[in-house]
């Protein structure tokens, strides 16, 4: 099984370029993040990133995701975003990384979860506010720092796919594949 994650800022595009992948018949993984805030925000908590257990909560969805996930041996399959991009949003946030996402950064480590070469995709040049995504555009050059320094520092590659058509950045994720 070839994992591979897909990571940059929110409103980047990861969302379209996911379901093109999974169209054309790779395996995906959805991203945790926005499902968490969405869960919250149902219950009444209108801010669930502001919340010390909202990484906590991240990276235990994004396990169970990932243990959960069909593993035909040859098989590529890609992720939105993973346990690295969860410290890298505890960096950004303010946040200190939690017990159970430590354990989960050196679970990635040591199983080897993930491909070494990450798929960094660029943004657009703008961006949509959601309920769950409100970062500014002007904040995301810092968000992508910071994600950027965080895989380097777990010894990931970055291959950057820049903006572009969704098919046109399909065609440099499958070429970066090999």
């Amino acid at each position: 099984m070839k994992r591979f994650v897909l990571t940059g800022t929110p409103g980047s595009g990861k969302t379209a370029i996911l379901r093109q992948l999974e169209f054309d018949g790779f395996g995906v993984v959805e991203e945790a993040a926005t499902d968490v805030i969405a869960l919250r925000q149902a219950e009444g908590i209108a801010e669930p990133w502001m919340h010390p257990g909202f990484i906590e909560a991240v990276a235990d969805l994004q396990r169970l995701r990932q243990l959960r996930a069909s593993c035909e041996p040859n098989a590529i399959q890609f992720h939105d975003r993973a346990a690295i991009c969860t410290a890298a949003l505890a960096v950004y946030l303010g946040h200190q990384v939690s017990e159970g996402l430590a354990r989960e950064l050196e679970r990635v480590k040591t199983e080897v979860i993930f491909q070494k070469r990450v798929l960094f995709i660029r943004n657009l040049g703008f961006i949509t506010a959601t309920e769950a995504r409100r970062i500014s555009f002007e904040e995301t050059p810092r968000f992508e720092q910071i994600h950027e320094e965080t895989y380097r520092k777990f010894g990931f590659e970055l291959v950057f796919v820049e903006a572009g058509s969704v098919l046109e950045r399909i065609g440099a994720i499958k070429a970066a594949l090999y």
